[in-house]
């Protein structure tokens, strides 16, 4: 059995923000066994499955995606939309736009220090559109 439905977020400020539990509640109910896949509608954001329990590892992650891939960059041909846009797109494809987890005894079966993370990579990225599907 397959269900699936949007999520929308409410809007972020850049940086990294633990959504498991807006997920969760979006979602409902878990079956016992199977596998919950989050897709991102969008190329400026992304997600990712990390340190949920130290805010400061989402501090880390944003300052070192900012090393990596700076602003301003002389390179960049794609900057009508801003400084942080394309930027964005490229830390977006770093990260990738799903993460899939098991589902085990109606619950998520993620590591004990783990959470899904809205990877938020424009200044102003306004609200993000999730796809939830279940998979029983």
């Amino acid at each position: 059995m397959i269900r699936q439905v949007e999520l929308t977020l409410k809007e972020y400020h850049r940086g990294f923000h633990l959504i498991t539990e807006e997920i969760l509640q979006q979602v409902g109910s878990l079956p016992e066994n199977g596998i919950l896949h989050v897709f991102i509608k969008h190329t400026s954001a992304g997600l990712t499955i990390n340190e949920n329990a130290d805010f400061t590892v989402r501090e880390d992650f944003e300052s070192s995606f900012n090393l990596l891939i700076a602003e301003d960059a002389d390179h960049y041909v794609h900057t009508v939309e801003g400084t942080d846009d394309m930027p964005a797109h490229i830390k977006s494809a770093l990260v990738g736009s799903s993460v899939s987890i098991p589902i085990t005894n109606h619950r998520l079966n993620l590591g004990i220090w783990q959470g899904i993370y809205l990877c938020e990579f424009r200044n102003r990225g306004g609200r993000r559109n999730l796809i939830l599907t279940v998979y029983s």
